[in-house]
């Protein structure tokens, strides 16, 4: 396959930004399994020398084909320079239009080995575009794909997108399915009960869950927006987890296949690549999370969360930091989750 230039989105800058210098994401998890797992046997070097020698050309083929732009091809600036990436968690299945369950803006800083990530809740009350009207936002991923899911998020978020991710849940169920279950923290059980979601049962104490029951875990829908964003970070911690166990080491080509043929990205496989071993050859990246303040409020019996003005202002200042190379990581902002719990 002809080797493409991996692409950032063409649109222009809300904001003006100084010239920029210099994931265990959705998207470079599989890569990064794959080189932090062969570290568990091997020194970092040689980690490297073997999954350039053995494994590289067999993953990169898996991820060419996950390849697909949406606007027209730019030279990316240096693997250094912070970027942004729109991670989208779908949830697409036979005769209904996809929608977007899981919408996280993030902020990459390789050099510095920080990733911010803000979730927004998939029903946030917000301006589609093209459509100049207001409505839940991962109805912009049902009514216009990929390219309307990142116009509408930018103009929530103030800032640019620079590459997008998405994932379709069932590929989520086959990874863990694969990797013979995984461990999640559930004391109580999980039920869906109201007669409009989809039913939904999960048996707590388990000792390892399936792909099902992960699926179920992060499809749960009878609680609020601020948990359900919770659960799927712990469902991807949970996910790392299981696939670094020695055990585990020998599926991770397989992982990557199943990972691979269920998620599109507009970042080619030598991005990709190269981003997780900037990764590994320093250190894992390290995590600040936040999540879009809000209220419930009802307009027309549909259920709408109403994001908070105030926080919205918070998350431009915050990404447009976080983005700007000239601000040294001991001066990053960093968001307190223990006072972004107040959701609904």
């Amino acid at each position: 396959m002809e080797n493409q230039e991996p692409q950032r989105l063409t649109r222009p800058r809300k904001k003006k930004k100084k010239k920029r210098k210099g994931t265990w994401l959705l998207i470079t998890l599989v890569c990064l399994l794959l080189i932090a797992g062969t570290g568990y046997i091997f020194r970092k070097q040689a980690a490297l020398l073997a999954f350039d020698t053995l494994m590289k050309d067999s993953v990169t083929e898996t991820l060419d084909q996950s390849y697909e732009k949406i606007d027209e091809e730019v030279k990316p600036e240096k693997i250094q320079d912070p970027f942004s990436i729109l991670l989208l968690g779908t949830d697409e299945r036979k005769n209904e239009p996809g929608r977007s369950d899981t919408i996280i803006y993030s902020v990459v800083r390789p050099e510095d080995g920080k990733i911010l990530l803000i979730s927004i809740p998939r029903d946030t009350y917000t301006e589609i575009a093209e459509e100049n009207k207001k409505s839940k936002i991962n109805a912009a991923y049902a009514r216009g794909g990929i390219k309307r899911s990142v116009d509408t998020v930018e103009n929530l978020v103030g800032n640019n997108v620079d590459f997008y991710a998405t994932i379709n849940f069932q590929g989520l169920k086959d990874v863990v399915d694969k990797l013979g279950g995984v461990h999640l923290p559930i004391t109580n059980v999980i039920e869906n009960k109201q007669k409009i979601h989809e039913k939904l049962r999960i048996e707590p104490n388990k000792p390892i869950y399936n792909g099902e029951d992960a699926l179920s875990y992060a499809r749960y829908r009878e609680d609020s927006d601020f948990n359900r964003t919770m659960r799927h970070r712990v469902l991807i911690d949970a996910v790392m987890a299981r696939a670094l166990e020695i055990k585990n080491l020998t599926k991770i080509p397989d992982l990557i296949k199943v990972a691979g043929s269920n998620f599109k990205t507009n970042m080619n496989s030598t991005f990709m690549i190269d981003l997780a071993k900037s990764f590994y050859e320093g250190s894992m990246p390290t995590f600040s999370n936040y999540m879009l303040k809000g209220k419930g409020a009802m307009r027309d019996s549909i259920w709408y969360y109403d994001p908070d003005q105030e926080d919205v202002e918070y998350i431009h200042k915050l990404i447009a930091n976080w983005h700007d190379p000239n601000i040294p990581a001991d001066q990053l902002m960093q968001p307190d989750m223990d006072t972004n719990s107040n959701g609904q």
